[in-house]
């Protein structure tokens, strides 16, 4: 158990340092790192909790964005920054590489290495599941951030009467 948490706190880092190495490569605001490598943390924080208790992993992504798009509106008020600058960084570690390196494989060994149609089948269905796996990822994504952005836009922080 301990082990586990261990590594759900090690590759929640690493998603918080990408998405601090994808903030600096968009040249955000030197106040705004160490807000952009939480969101990282957390969102991947959430994705592998999710995937460890064998939630799909479109719907944990779909989560871990939607975590990143509602915290990034009072985040942004408190830093004066858009909600763009953090939210976008911190989503881009999630996206999925590994599918599409799967599908553009399978689309080569499909297309020049292999004859035997009955093998080539097999690489038509990794094609698909890959290639439509990623894309409901990205979808997802694409969803969770910008769907709350949307929807609360118009009661950000800034207009909440305290008093």
């Amino acid at each position: 158990m301990t082990t586990t948490i261990l590594e759900l706190f090690e590759v929640s880092a690493w998603a918080g340092i990408a998405a601090v190495g994808f903030g600096i490569l968009f040249n955000i605001p030197r106040k705004a790192i160490l807000t952009v490598f939480l969101l990282g943390f957390g969102a991947g924080f959430i994705k592998f909790v999710l995937l460890h208790y064998n939630i799909n992993i479109v719907l944990a992504s779909l989560i871990a964005a939607s975590f990143v798009g509602i915290l990034s509106l009072p985040l942004a008020h408190g830093i004066h920054q858009p909600p763009v600058v953090f939210s976008i960084p911190a989503v881009i570690p999630m996206i999925p590489g590994y599918y599409a390196y799967e599908m553009v494989l399978s689309i080569m060994s499909f297309t020049f290495l292999e004859k035997d149609d009955s093998k080539r089948l097999v690489f038509m269905e990794a094609i698909f599941s890959n290639g439509f796996t990623m894309l409901f990822i990205l979808i997802s994504l694409t969803i969770g951030v910008s769907l709350p952005l949307l929807l609360l836009r118009k009661h950000t922080a800034k207009r909440v009467d305290l008093r």
